[in-house]
């Protein structure tokens, strides 16, 4: 009997310093299959919250499937057709199955004529018009960048004017803008008298470079305008900017 518990006691004693090993940081075999049980959750738990995985991309193309339409995006960024400037045109499939993008050739001084006529209504008016006299359909994104003699600012555009997408001008036809020269009630400042006018082009993103300049002609007087000096966008409808 005395014989069983000194084998007893050596046994606890035995697990005892087991125990006491596992204390001083050795760790135990069961401790370490945990952890890759553990590592894994957490990484399950980071990729079901990440945005990238929860959140669909959104399609800023316009070729996806779905019925909805953002119209914030169409009314805010016009471009090709019924795209913003800033993206790229929608590929269609050719006959052969491969994909087909249409080349946007601008609007510019090159494939352009661009006239300039003051207006006796609305007062302190003037009227741009470009016709396309390429071979060519050509794109005129935004407003028309405008610069009277050696100006050293660029007028903005009323944004109220923005088509819901780019003009686009077959050979023949032709697009509009109007200007604001000066403030009717004189409120405007540093008003001085122009002879010279040139027309800026932009591309297929805002104040990118679109081709070479035109420079129509101003009456032989000039045309005086001041810090109120704005313009519209390029609208295909002249009806659309006339009450301005």
């Amino acid at each position: 009997m005395r014989h069983i518990r000194l084998i007893a006691a050596t046994g606890t004693a035995v697990a005892a310093l087991a125990l006491t090993a596992c204390d001083n940081g050795t760790g135990t075999e069961d401790e370490g299959a945990a952890r890759p049980k553990a590592t894994v959750s957490a990484a399950e738990t980071n990729v079901s919250k990440s945005p990238e995985s929860s959140t669909p991309a959104k399609d800023t193309t316009g070729t996806g499937t779905g019925t909805g339409t953002d119209s914030a995006a169409t009314e805010a960024s016009p471009v090709s057709r019924t795209d913003a400037p800033g993206s790229k045109p929608a590929a269609s499939a050719g006959r052969k199955g491969q994909s087909a993008t249409r080349s946007v050739v601008l609007c510019n001084g090159t494939n352009t004529s661009v006239t300039a006529q003051l207006l006796s209504r609305p007062l302190n008016h003037m009227l741009l018009t470009v016709k396309n006299t390429g071979g060519k359909t050509c794109d005129l994104p935004y407003y028309p960048v405008l610069r009277f003699d050696q100006m050293q600012w660029v007028p903005q555009a009323d944004e109220s004017t923005q088509p819901q997408s780019v003009v686009s001008l077959a050979p023949g036809q032709s697009a509009y803008a109007g200007v604001l020269l000066s403030a009717a009630d004189g409120s405007g400042t540093g008003g001085m008298t122009a002879h010279k006018l040139t027309v800026g082009f932009q591309g297929m993103t805002p104040n990118s470079d679109g081709g070479p300049s035109a420079t129509p002609a101003l009456p032989a007087k000039g045309v005086y305008y001041d810090s109120t000096l704005k313009v519209t966008y390029w609208r295909s409808d002249l009806d659309a900017i006339s009450n301005w």
